[in-house]
């Protein structure tokens, strides 16, 4: 399947990113982990969502607003730096470590969105990632949403043409709230 073309060409946020966060009202928190310079961020910001951005850059989150808190750790070792924190939005992109999704989907509020897109296998041909590690397996992302007990609102998978061709997943996930009505939920 081919996606829609983004127009997210020289760092500004992706435009499927930023579709799934403009119900947000104003005031509600937004996660950005990875965040690196920060594009999400920075629309999200500019949008008035409290942000929260996450990365082990230290010289990228420095040139960010002020507006934004911003955390420096690594990713991937240490103790989990959000403690017991919850988000009404969740962004990741081109960014992918799977002992960390556990994590990053506890801290989505009741009636939080998860928004995120990365890399899929097939990427190889494209340039990097190339390593497995780094490539959701076909449906992987649906999947590890559903044994999440999320909704998915939306879910791609294929071959994206802007900024660069690549192969990536993208979803948008619910965490539901007591009153979610689930599809086919027998009460």
């Amino acid at each position: 399947m081919e996606m829609g073309k983004a127009t997210h060409a020289g760092g500004g946020a992706d435009p499927w990113v930023m579709r799934w966060l403009e119900p947000l009202a104003a005031g509600a928190t937004m996660l950005d982990f990875a965040s690196g310079s920060g594009r999400h961020a920075l629309a999200a910001a500019k949008r008035g969502l409290r942000v929260t951005a996450v990365d082990r850059d230290a010289q990228a989150l420095a040139t960010m607003s002020p507006r934004i808190e911003r955390i420096c750790v690594d990713l991937e070792a240490g103790p989990w730096p959000l403690g017991g924190r919850r988000f009404d939005a969740i962004v990741v992109t081109n960014y992918l470590h799977r002992a960390r999704m556990a994590l990053l989907f506890d801290a989505l509020a009741p009636g939080g969105r998860l928004i995120h897109a990365t890399f899929a296998q097939g990427n190889e041909r494209f340039g990097r990632p190339r390593s497995p590690d780094f490539l959701l397996r076909p449906g992987e992302l649906l999947d590890r949403c559903r044994m999440a007990g999320l909704m998915v609102l939306a879910y791609e998978h294929g071959l994206r043409r802007e900024p660069a061709e690549a192969i990536v997943q993208r979803v948008c996930a619910v965490r539901p709230t007591a009153d979610t009505a689930w599809p086919g939920r027998l009460d």
